[in-house]
Parts: C-alpha cells; sequence; structure tokens
C-alpha cells in the first residue's frame, strides 16, 4: 500500500505543478479557461498557482509527516471540488472534467494517507 501511495501522491504533485506551471506562464488555453470562461480576476491566478504549489509540496513533505500530507491532500481535493463546481456555476461543461482526474487523484491520495498514517 505504501508503494501505491507514493506512486499517487507523485502522480498528483506532477499534476498540480503543472497545472501551476500554466497558470504562472499564462498559458493561453488554460488561461482563458480559468480567466475567460470561468471568470477568475487575472490578478488572483498567481494565488490559485500558489495554492497548487503549496499543495504539491504538502503531500511530498507528507510521505514523511503523516499529517501534512492527509491535511494537503484534502486541500487539494477542496481545491479541485470548487474547480469543478465553478465551472458548473457558469455553464462551462466542456472544462468541468479538467479538474477531475486531479480530484480524483487527491482523493486517492487522501485515502492511502489515512490508511497508511
Amino acid at each position: 500500500m505504501i508503494l501505491s501511495l507514493i506512486a499517487a501522491t507523485g502522480l498528483l504533485a506532477a499534476v498540480a505543478l503543472n497545472s501551476a506551471a500554466l497558470k504562472m506562464r499564462r498559458h493561453e488555453e488554460a488561461f482563458s479557461i480559468v480567466g475567460g470562461a470561468v471568470g477568475i480576476p487575472e490578478d488572483h491566478v498567481n494565488t490559485l498557482a500558489g495554492i497548487e504549489i503549496a499543495g504539491a509540496v504538502g503531500i511530498l513533505m507528507g510521505l514523511l509527516i503523516p499529517p501534512l500530507g492527509i491535511l494537503a491532500a484534502a486541500g487539494l481535493a477542496a481545491y479541485f471540488g470548487a474547480a469543478i463546481i465553478a465551472h458548473l456555476r457558469v455553464g462551462d461543461l466542456s472544462a468541468t472534467a479538467v479538474p477531475l482526474v486531479p480530484l480524483f487523484l487527491s482523493l486517492a491520495v487522501l485515502g492511502l494517507r489515512v490508511m497508511t498514517a
């Protein structure tokens, strides 16, 4: 079960860091979804990226400090769940699937971290 936790944690960290990097670089497609479709103000995009980076660092450190991993995984699950709600709120069904994978990964890491703590 520990190997599953490590693999899922590494994958989620990579996904979260990639998402943060796209936001920070103002990647055209990612930025049009976050800013255009969902309506997040441009000056809040770096904050969203910071949350993803903090979550990624937290789950990685959580491999050594289980309570931190639990909190970070729960935070990422809440973040990606809120992203889905934000897309649904504005009727942007086409991009709703984008945060689904990291949400499920966050829930998997959370579950595995709780079971192995």
